[in-house]
C-alpha cells in the first residue's frame, strides 16, 4: 500500500495545484472583466456625446446637403441646354459665313470674268481701231513725206533727210 498513498498524495496535490490554477485564472478572468467594463465606460462617457454629435450634425447637414446635390443637377441641366444652344449658335454662324465666303468668291469671280471680257470689247472696239487708225494714219504720212520728199532732196549725190519706208511696211 505504500504505492497506493503515495499515488493517492500525489493526486491530491495534482488537484490541488489544478484548483490553484483555476483559482489563479478566475481572479485574472474578473481583473479583465473589470478593466473592460471601465473602458467600456470611458467609451461610453468620451466616445458616446461624440458619435451622437455627430449623428446630429449628420442629421442637420442632410437637407442642406441634399439641396446642394439638387441644385448642382439642376446646374449641370441648365449648363447643358446653354452649351447646346451655343453651339448650334456657332454652326449657325459657320454656316452663314461659309455660305457669305461662297458668293463672295462667285461675286469676285463673276466680277473678274467681267472685266476680262470688258477689257477684251474694249481692245476690240477701241484699240484696234486706234492701232488701225494709227497705222493708216503713219501710212499716209509716210506716204505724204514720201511724195514731198522728193523736193528736199539735195542735188549733188548728198544724203538724203528721210528715208523712204517700202510699202508693206505702210500698214501695221
Amino acid at each position: 500500500m505504500d504505492q497506493m498513498s503515495i499515488f493517492v498524495a500525489l493526486t491530491g496535490i495534482a488537484v490541488l495545484l489544478q484548483a490553484g490554477v483555476l483559482l489563479a485564472m478566475y481572479l485574472a478572468m474578473r481583473k479583465s472583466t473589470q478593466h473592460l467594463e471601465e473602458l467600456a465606460n470611458d467609451v461610453k462617457t468620451k466616445f458616446m456625446p461624440t458619435v451622437t454629435q455627430a449623428q446630429e450634425m449628420i442629421n442637420t447637414l442632410r437637407p442642406k446637403v441634399e439641396i446642394i446635390v439638387a441644385n448642382l443637377s439642376e446646374t449641370t441641366t441648365t449648363l447643358r441646354s446653354e452649351v447646346q444652344r451655343v453651339d448650334a449658335t456657332v454652326n449657325d454662324v459657320m454656316d452663314r459665313a461659309r455660305l457669305q465666303v461662297i458668293r463672295a468668291d462667285e461675286l469676285v469671280s463673276r466680277t473678274l470674268d467681267r472685266v476680262e471680257h470688258t477689257s477684251d470689247i474694249v481692245h476690240k472696239t477701241v484699240v484696234s481701231p486706234v492701232r488701225q487708225i494709227s497705222g493708216l494714219m503713219q501710212g499716209v504720212t509716210v506716204g505724204l513725206e514720201f511724195l514731198f520728199g522728193g523736193r528736199h532732196r539735195r542735188n549733188g549725190g548728198g544724203r538724203e533727210d528721210r528715208r523712204p519706208v517700202p510699202q508693206d511696211e505702210m500698214f501695221i
